[in-house]
């Protein structure tokens, strides 16, 4: 077995990091945005920011392929980027980290249903328990308490669907074309659209003027446009180059660590049923992405 070069590690878990540290922005963000600002200023900053990448490569796509990566820009960044700011307005952070987790359990569902892509009862069992976890983050109250349902937590639940949508959606007939290629062309082509809504349609500019608690936000929501979109998307492909799909796939695991540990620094309350739901999404994630891999391997060697 090929042994990982420890830069694997560390670009590994500085991945994780700023990908799990997301949601805390997402928080500090709606501080003085509404939750419409802070999608449309995401996508915004992080189209300016891979501008001179996607002009450089646009040239290059066939015409035939714009009208699917316009669908990856919605499904992969647009879309998600509204729904999280706006569940984020009535649920945790580090709630939403774990919920985030949800996205291999997705794409393994749609890949089934859509694609016809079978897989072992162990990555169906994964599915379940995950599912199970997730039925628990969305219902769970105060206390040990089992309440209705939390309205919110499931569009995040739709927003890891978008994202699960976008990546078969890529596999299936953007798969030849490098991340980079896909991920910059795709956001600036909605990325217009996140700026005429912006600065059309808020009070973005006025408030950016005159509010101070405005101007802390709008930092941390382009930094995480640049930190979380462009520069992690670097860094995801240097480990796709160092190792292999697999192990960048198991940054999913990594991330909910750092998005609880951030909700607990900020003073989140979380409660034993919230932890019990936390460990069945991660243990349903697990099984299903593991499982899923193995089956994949072995149908390889055949």
């Amino acid at each position: 077995m090929q042994k990982t070069p420890l830069l694997a590690w560390v670009l590994l878990f500085t991945l994780a990091f700023i990908w799990g540290s997301s949601f805390i922005l997402i928080k500090k963000g709606l501080v003085g945005l509404t939750p419409q600002e802070v999608g449309s200023l995401r996508i915004a900053s992080a189209s300016l920011f891979l501008l001179p990448s996607a002009i450089r490569r646009v040239k290059y796509v066939d015409r035939k392929r714009i009208a699917y990566l316009v669908f990856s820009g919605f499904l992969g960044s647009l879309i998600p980027a509204f729904l999280f700011a706006i569940a984020q307005t009535r649920l945790e952070s580090a709630i939403t980290g774990v919920l985030n987790g949800l996205v291999p359990i997705f794409t393994i569902l749609i890949a089934l249903f859509v694609f016809g892509q079978k897989q072992t009862k162990a990555v169906y069992a994964g599915v379940i328990i995950g599912f199970i976890g997730t039925a628990i983050l969305i219902t769970a109250g105060e206390g040990n308490s089992l309440n209705g349902i939390n309205v919110f937590a499931l569009l995040v639940v739709l927003a890891t669907l978008c994202y699960a949508s976008n990546l078969n959606l890529i596999k299936q007939k953007l798969n030849d074309l490098h991340a980079v290629t896909v991920t910059s062309v795709s956001l600036i082509l909605v990325g217009p659209i996140a700026l005429i809504y912006l600065f059309g349609f808020t009070d973005f500019w006025s408030k950016l003027l005159t509010q101070e608690s405005t101007g802390m936000a709008t930092f941390y929501i382009c930094l995480l446009g640049v930190l979380g979109t462009a520069i992690a998307l670097i860094i995801f492909n240097k480990i796709l180059q160092m190792k292999n799909a697999l192990f960048a796939s198991s940054v999913t695991y990594i991330i909910p660590i750092f998005a609880v540990m951030w909700g607990v620094l900020d003073g989140e309350k979380l409660y034993v049923m919230h932890f019990i739901g936390m460990l069945a999404v991660g243990v349903g994630v697990y099984i299903a992405n593991t499982n899923r891999a193995a089956h994949r391997n072995a149908g390889k060697t055949k």
